[in-house]
């Protein structure tokens, strides 16, 4: 079997030629000891199998920050439980070759059989650029591909070319140093070489480590390494040089040539393409922010009026599997523990899998098109307000769709205090997880009144949520930049890709994956609450009242059962805010995942644990839900609102909380980080309901 390792530039399609590589034969994973996502594949050529494996988006292998070091130690053969690479294919983006060039030339002096793919030649020819691939191969010491992984040209020919890469020569530096500089790193070399590393990547190693302040965790085992790195700093400075820049002159100074050599442009230059006139709408100074929350809109307001009829499937599906269920099995509690609690949790969470998936999909588009890379660029101005840094954005954009891969996203974050700053708010980003809950909610107590003819007071308020959390995010960070993790914002370079049309067996792919890693995180977490839940509200047994009706009969059994007894005891706490009993245990039981709030109040109203965000009979039963001591309306819009509000702010997510000990730093410091942000998100979401309630109260709005 032959072992792949794809790397590239962020935007160079890389993972677009990874998925039309390897289709659906793709496992995610965890690299070992951290939480950086690898994502391996494999395809078939003639006989022979091929693991591929996708690493992170790079600029450079300076090992700055996370995903950079994981990449470094990958290629190095340094990565715990992952054999080094037999051959390394580096993606470029044609358009842009000379930035790209930098980090191809850094995994060019690794000493491992290379192969460049020279992806999206087409938008490079359209842009009037042209790039004689043979003469780039003679440059680079290494095969060179055209491909268009967007519609899979030049697939069959990178596939021959990865065959024969480990019996070719392999690649090694192009370019010399000063004289002086490359005295100074022979001693720094030579240890490197000691340790096990090949000359070739020893010396690549050696260059890099004059910039870093830090050698990386995959050298720490080198003996002397760090003392010979100084010395090594002070013989270039010695001479006249600069440590910090001598890689980037040397290697950029290299590529300048290459690319007067093999790169050629077609007319003067400077015309406008269709991508710069898009831009000059899209990233206008006042348009930009405007077109963007209008696009937000659409997205939210989409999720109530595409979802509803794939949501009245699925739950007739389940419908008809739980009454099947029920005729086949005698009445008692295995047959209420199947149909309410096994088959009830899973419904409950595949409801509303179509709404994820809508979600997910509009996030896709916007990621395949190359919009997304400009709503970080919208948001830069208004990021380095509050002292975060540009690279900030797309983790808490990706917290949309859930925090948990928003969390590792981080990692692309150089400083560590920006990296924690965004992770201490990242979880205010509205995820998909509190979609159950806003639907709900919204559906229930919110009317769908057209608003402009054109927008939905439901969507409105979805979106509400979504920027009620965005701006408290940007607020408290803007706090905590200023406080616990004070330091200078540094401005943000990206590339801005061509606008494309997303592929769409790519986006199915995507979305699939998303979708399916959703059902995994969240299905198997509400499956057993869901059975502990059925368990707590059915035991210990209540003799129901004589004569009472199976209504009553249920409330009797749910208020003598221990869920009933844990939410009495929880109701002091959650009566200032509106609430009763029965929602304290439905914000109770929702601490490990905020989606089984829904399933709770199917229990505990007597509607089954297969009640979803659209079940009809569970809106009707909160609308009409009485206190019973006043004869009072439990739900309002204002409570419906201010229980919306509190979800909006509240840290409820096991799984979160997981990755933010392990992102900040694990053990104790992690622990310390992780119980913080809980407590001041809880305390954040408590106030800020009680705010709602009691200052809606005060304004008549009751």
């Amino acid at each position: 079997m032959l072992h792949v390792a794809l790397i590239g530039n962020p935007n160079t399609g890389k993972s677009t030629l990874f998925n039309a590589l390897t289709g659906m034969r793709q496992r995610v994973g965890n690299y070992s000891g951290v939480t950086v996502e690898r994502v391996e594949g494999r395809y078939r050529d003639g006989d022979a199998s091929v693991t591929v494996i996708d690493l992170p988006g790079t600029y450079s292998l300076s090992a700055s920050s996370p995903d950079e070091e994981i990449a470094l130690a990958v290629l190095t053969g340094h990565a715990p439980g992952i054999d080094r690479p037999d051959v390394v294919v580096v993606v470029v983006d044609a358009a842009n070759l000379e930035r790209n060039l930098f980090l191809a030339s850094q995994v060019l002096e690794l000493g491992l059989p290379t192969v460049v793919a020279l992806n999206q030649v087409d938008a490079a020819e359209a842009a009037g650029i042209r790039i004689d691939a043979i003469e780039l191969t003679l440059e680079l010491g290494a095969p060179v591909v055209p491909t268009v992984a967007m519609r899979g040209e030049g697939l069959d020919v990178l596939k021959s070319a990865i065959r024969k890469a480990p019996g070719l020569p392999r690649p090694e530096r192009q370019f010399e140093l000063p004289v002086e500089a490359a005295a100074a790193l022979v001693p720094v070399a030579q240890r490197l070489t000691d340790a096990g590393f090949n000359p070739s990547a020893a010396a690549m190693e050696a260059l890099r480590l004059l910039a870093v302040r830090e050698v990386g965790r995959h050298l720490q085992a080198v003996p002397e390494l760090e003392p010979a790195v100084t010395a090594a700093r002070a013989r270039v400075e010695a001479a006249g040089l600069s440590p910090i820049s001598l890689e980037a002159e040397s290697r950029y100074g290299w590529i300048a040539d290459v690319v007067d050599r093999t790169v050629h442009r077609a007319g003067a230059g400077g015309a406008r393409t269709v991508t710069d006139r898009v831009d000059a709408v899209v990233l206008h100074r006042v348009g930009g922010p405007l077109i963007f929350v209008a696009l937000m809109g659409i997205v939210f307001q989409s999720i109530f009026a595409w979802a509803e009829p794939l949501i009245g499937f699925v739950e007739g599906i389940f419908g008809a599997l739980g009454g099947a269920v029920a005729s086949a099995i005698p009445e008692g509690d295995l047959q209420s523990l199947l149909v309410d609690g096994v088959i009830g949790g899973v419904g409950s969470v595949l409801v509303f899998l179509p709404q994820i998936a809508i979600l997910f999909l509009f996030i896709g588009i916007l990621e395949d098109t190359g919009y997304m890379a400009r709503a970080a660029f919208i948001m830069d101005r208004f990021m380095r307000s509050v002292g975060l840094h540009g690279r900030s954005f797309i983790p808490l954009l990706s917290g949309y769709a859930c925090a948990v891969p928003g969390i590792m996203a981080t990692r692309t974050i150089e400083s560590r205090k920006d990296r924690v700053a965004t992770i201490m708010v990242l979880p205010l980003m509205s995820c998909s997880a509190r979609i159950p809950i806003y639907t709900l909610l919204i559906g229930t107590f919110i009317p769908p009144i057209a608003v402009a003819g054109v927008w939905n007071l439901q969507g409105i308020t979805l979106l509400a949520m979504y920027l009620l959390g965005t701006v408290t995010a940007l607020l408290v960070a803007s706090v905590f930049k200023r406080t616990l993790l004070k330091g200078q914002a540094r401005p943000m370079i990206m590339e801005l890709p061509p606008y494309r049309l997303p592929r769409l067996r790519s986006l199915a792919l995507s979305v699939g994956h998303r979708a399916s890693m959703f059902l995994k995180k969240a299905g198997t977490v509400i499956l057993a609450l869901s059975i502990v839940l059925w368990a707590l509200a059915t035991y210990p047994k209540t003799e129901a009242p004589a004569g009472a009706s199976e209504q009553q009969a249920q409330e009797s059994q749910l208020a003598g059962s221990t869920l009933g007894q844990l939410g009495h005891a929880v109701e002091p706490l959650v009566r200032p805010l509106g609430y009763d009993w029965k929602i304290g245990v439905g914000i109770l039981s929702s601490f490990a995942a905020r989606e089984v709030f829904v399933s709770t109040m199917g229990t505990i109203y007597g509607v089954g644990s297969d009640a979803d965000e659209g079940s009809s009979t569970l809106r009707e039963k909160l609308r009409n839900e009485r206190h019973a001591s006043s004869g009072a309306i439990v739900y309002t819009p204002l409570v419906a609102v201010g229980l919306m509000v509190f979800y909006v702010y509240a840290m409820m997510c096991m799984s979160t909380i997981a990755v933010v000990i392990r992102e900040t730093g694990g053990g104790w410091t992690g622990v310390r980080w992780a119980a913080f942000q809980f407590g001041w998100m809880l305390g954040l979401a408590y106030l800020s309901a009680l705010l709602v309630y009691q200052g809606g109260r005060a304004l008549g709005w009751g």
